[in-house]
């Protein structure tokens, strides 16, 4: 059985592609949420207490900036975020 067109209307359509991105965006992922909630609490603490200084607090949060640096990375190597390519279907 053949596929027809009638007026301008498709009626076969192509397979899409699977394609994949390195990992998903660190936007979807709750390493990002706990790492900011992570440098507030910090920042929190230095502003409140009397014995932890602004010095030692953004030493604190450039440690946890390499440390999350770190964990994005290791979670890009070898992993991949899957999606169809949709472009080939033109109505």
């Amino acid at each position: 059985m053949s596929s027809t067109q009638d007026a301008g209307n498709r009626t076969d359509y192509a397979p899409t592609r699977r394609i994949s991105t390195e990992t998903k965006a660190s936007v979807k992922t709750s390493e990002l949420i706990v790492f900011i909630a992570a440098v507030v609490g910090v920042l929190a603490a230095a502003q409140i207490s009397d014995d932890f200084g602004a010095q030692d607090a953004w030493f604190y949060v450039a440690l946890l900036t390499i440390g999350y640096m770190i964990s994005r990375g290791l979670a890009k190597s070898g992993s991949r975020d899957f999606y169809d390519d949709d472009s080939s279907y033109r109505p």
